[in-house]
């Protein structure tokens, strides 16, 4: 019999029943006085609950989701067994990866990073969840600078300088291309063309190609490229306030501003700037320089002298800027300290490397996840980049960091990481949510009862979490408290007798059909009833899952290390 390729761990075949938990609006830490639409969501406590959690209203709804969990150290547990902590590592993460599969929209995708200790481990369980060929790519991130490490270490084994980020998409996706400056300005490229604006060339271009062109369009074409003269690239940089590398004159910081457009065209009849052409050595390559953009003239090898010289127009995307690809080397991943106005020494992801998965996966409006949010890195860079988020911590970091960092954000405070390059004012908001306590707990005599922290509205948004159902409570009808389709769940803490399900029945219409969960009823109030059920509670949830454990976390203690690494002596 065929087997399937996948790996296995101790426990593996033991699954996690995780108890639905509701989120608890604390409107003293929301932040809305700029937006109290806002749905962006700060919440505190365990991931694994809060995906649960998050899973009725957001399945499919997010387009990008980037984690940094803990890696697996090696010293996590008192007791250390490496195949026991591996395999309490793998279950635990498997959960949540599931979890956030069905919370990723089809054309969404998942960024994971992780280092050498689980990377292996992970890709394999990623491909049995995701599908192996939803593995998009596996992209290397230089994190450590060689002259970071201690000799002592170095001798034993091989530095440290790089980590993994796991790409995996769900289904179909378009990635939003990104390219980044090359290091260094082609030797050929040596004189700008200014003069004359991107909307002139693609009215030249276009008249250029039909062929009866009107006398007008061409003297019009002829006052443009009169327009048009020659400055040098240092000119050019300084113009532009282009910074130049002074150790290397080679090297160059070009703005962002380069449009992603590989278009090809001809334009001819440009014999009155023939004799500004001949100043420049005929294999060589021109860059107009226009008011948002800037394209390369690219002469084909043409004689300029002649009466219909033959011009190449390509963008200078081409030229200038490069698709990183899967081999990030060019983003500071050190020195962080006081990027987003919060301290998280040597734990911190540097916004441009979040600003960079974002940008390849979402456009504004979308929503973007991360459910080990730590220092908030995730959610300030989403929000200044205009996308709604989602942002789940469970330790106090929730408050130290996260929302002090995103409150520094919204009021314009935060002007490091990506804050000048996107020009971010301040604006927007988020509400702050807490995960609910259990909803069955055990009394003094070892019974499970409803908890009495929960009131009326708890009670019912919870069983209707448990049972599959949107709370929203009718205005007009009672027992209308939440809806899946034309079916509709009634929770109360009464005695359900007969005369209480006949009253139900006048109001129920055809077509109609009623979860009534309560604490008890008489055995004849749902007789010859077909669409009335009666539940009784906490005996019709106890089976669905665990309850009374607030805490999955993965165990780990040590944080990632990037600037040096400990000597193991």
């Amino acid at each position: 019999m065929a087997t399937k390729l996948e790996l296995t761990w101790y426990g593996k075949e033991e699954r996690v029943a995780i108890e639905p938990r509701i989120l608890i609006e604390n409107k003293e830490l929301s932040n809305i006085e700029h937006d109290v639409d806002t749905e962006n969501m700060l919440i505190h406590g365990d991931n694994l609950l809060a995906l649960k959690a998050l899973g009725q209203k957001y399945a499919g709804k997010i387009k990008c989701i980037y984690i940094d969990p803990p890696y697996n150290t090696g010293v996590a547990f008192d007791h250390y067994d490496d195949n026991l902590e591996h395999s309490i590592w793998l279950s635990l993460m498997r959960e949540r990866l599931i979890l956030l599969r069905n919370l990723l929209s089809s054309d969404g995708l998942m960024f994971i990073q992780i280092d050498d200790n689980e990377q292996a481990y992970l890709t394999v369980l990623l491909d049995e969840i995701f599908n192996r060929n939803n593995r998009l790519n596996t992209i290397c991130v230089k994190m450590s600078e060689p002259t970071g490490v201690k000799m002592a270490h170095a001798k034993k084994r091989m530095p440290k300088l790089k980590e993994y980020i796991l790409v995996y998409k769900k289904e179909n996706i378009k990635l939003n291309v990104v390219k980044i400056p090359k290091e260094k300005w082609d030797e050929e490229y040596k004189l700008v063309l200014s003069g004359i604006s991107h909307e002139d060339i693609n009215f030249i271009k276009e008249i250029m190609s039909e062929e009866n062109v009107a006398d007008i369009d061409i003297i019009k074409a002829d006052e443009l490229l009169k327009n048009i003269s020659f400055i040098s690239i240092e000119e050019a940089m300084k113009a532009e306030n282009i910074i130049v590398n002074k150790n290397n004159k080679e090297t160059f910081k070009f703005n962002n501003a380069y449009r992603i457009v590989r278009d090809v065209a001809t334009t001819g009849g440009a014999k009155r700037i023939a004799d500004e052409k001949r100043k420049i050595n005929n294999n060589k390559a021109f860059l107009i320089k226009t008011p948002k953009n800037k394209v390369y003239l690219i002469k084909n090898g043409y004689n300029l002298d002649s009466e219909q010289p033959r011009i190449k127009l390509l963008f200078a995307d081409d030229y200038l800027m490069q698709n990183p690809g899967d081999l990030w080397t060019d983003i500071f991943t050190t020195g962080l300290e006081s990027e987003g106005c919060v301290e998280f020494k040597k734990g911190k992801k540097p916004e441009k490397l979040i600003q960079r998965c974002i940008e390849i996966s979402t456009n504004p409006g979308d929503i973007v996840l991360d459910s080990f949010l730590g220092s908030g890195t995730t959610c300030a860079v989403a929000h200044k980049m205009n996308r709604k988020w989602i942002g789940i911590e469970m330790g106090d970091h929730a408050y130290t960091h996260a929302k002090v960092r995103i409150d520094k954000v919204i009021i314009g405070e935060d002007l490091s990481g990506i804050s000048r390059s996107v020009n971010w004012q301040g604006g927007g908001g988020y509400r702050f949510y807490e995960l609910a306590p259990t909803l069955i707990k055990e009394d003094d005599f070892g019974q499970e009862i409803i908890n009495p922290e929960y009131n009326k509205e708890m009670l019912s948004a919870a069983v209707a979490l448990h049972e599959g159902y949107q709370y929203a409570p009718d205005e007009e009808c009672y027992w209308k408290q939440a809806k899946n389709n034309n079916s509709y769940l009634y929770v109360t803490t009464q005695h359900i007798k007969r005369e209480h399900i006949e009253r139900i029945k006048l109001e129920i219409k055809d077509g109609e059909f009623l979860l009534v969960v309560c604490k008890s009823f008489e055995s004849n109030c749902i007789q010859g009833e077909k669409n009335i059920i009666v539940k009784k509670i906490p005996q019709s949830l106890l089976k669905n899952c665990e309850f009374n454990k607030d805490n999955y976390n993965l165990n780990i203690i040590n944080p990632p290390l990037y600037e040096e690494e400990e000597d193991d002596e």
